[in-house]
């Protein structure tokens, strides 16, 4: 099933991405298969050594592009508006850069860099598992933009791949299968993308309304004891009665939690 998903999710970008070129490579068996910007940032695409320094570059678009999304989001982000941050024209990114799917591609990568050392090699696999994923929640802390970047494929850029690779290196010494260790890095990716949306969201709402954690908990608290009553809704009454949802907890106790329960589970399979 993971397979099917790759291949579909890899073909549909290459439609989107790369048009008939990527779509031709892809099928004649030549070449990556990639968009030629993804795989000029791989390195495979050959740069020009003659010639007069070109004033515009793929680097330059990206860190543009990143800059813009950080300040006004990622809504902002468009190759006309790209452009004209780097005083150029439109057309001149379409040099560098043939589709904005592909930029935003560029822009993750960008954004979560390489990641960290590790792990040790004497570290045990949780260790180096529980540090993978605050890396890479801190990674997503730092720029929020892009967690509204729609998961439409499999990793393929390189900092992207990197990121798979160090976690995958965690389990490198348990007795899970290849394909497990990856349902495992997907389980864990997924819960920490997950949290740190929810925690972007509540960040962005208590600054739309100007009401901290602690006071949207509490008016929550009031609005649930006006609709709510033992006999409908006896679970949600008694986590009101001891108060357990009128304030919140610190800012990073549910991921504590949550990770912790998760690699629980990993570790029951592992000794399996």
């Amino acid at each position: 099933m993971r397979k099917v998903y790759t291949v579909l999710g890899w073909r549909s970008t290459a439609r989107r991405q790369g048009g008939l070129t990527a779509m031709a490579i892809e099928e004649n068996g030549s070449g990556t298969g990639l968009p030629a910007s993804i795989e000029a940032a791989w390195g495979l695409r050959e740069r020009r050594t003659k010639g007069p320094k070109p004033g515009l570059t793929l680097s330059r678009i990206v860190d543009a592009a990143v800059s813009l999304a950080a300040t006004d989001g990622l809504g902002a982000v468009s190759m006309s508006r790209v452009a004209a941050d780097l005083g150029v024209s439109t057309m001149s990114l379409y040099r560098y850069v043939a589709a904005k799917d592909e930029l935003l591609l560029l822009m993750e990568d960008a954004a979560f860099g390489t990641p960290p050392p590790g792990p040790a090699p004497d570290e045990d696999w949780r260790t180096g598992f529980t540090d993978w994923a605050w890396a890479l929640r801190a990674a997503y802390h730092r720029n929020p933009w892009v967690l509204r970047i729609p998961t439409s494929a499999p990793p393929s850029t390189p900092n992207s791949v990197a990121w798979m690779e160090r976690g995958l290196a965690c389990l490198r010494d348990t007795n899970l299968g290849e394909g497990a260790k990856i349902s495992a890095l997907m389980l864990v990716s997924g819960f920490v993308r997950n949290e740190a949306r929810l925690s972007a969201d509540l960040a962005a709402a208590a600054l739309r309304t100007g009401d901290d954690t602690g006071q949207s908990m509490e008016s929550w608290a009031r609005l649930l004891r006006k609709v709510t009553d033992p006999e409908r809704f006896p679970a949600v009454t008694a986590a009101l009665a001891v108060g357990e949802l009128d304030t919140p907890g610190g800012p990073d106790d549910e991921f504590v939690f949550g990770l912790a329960r998760i690699l629980d589970g990993l570790e029951a399979l592992v000794r399996a």
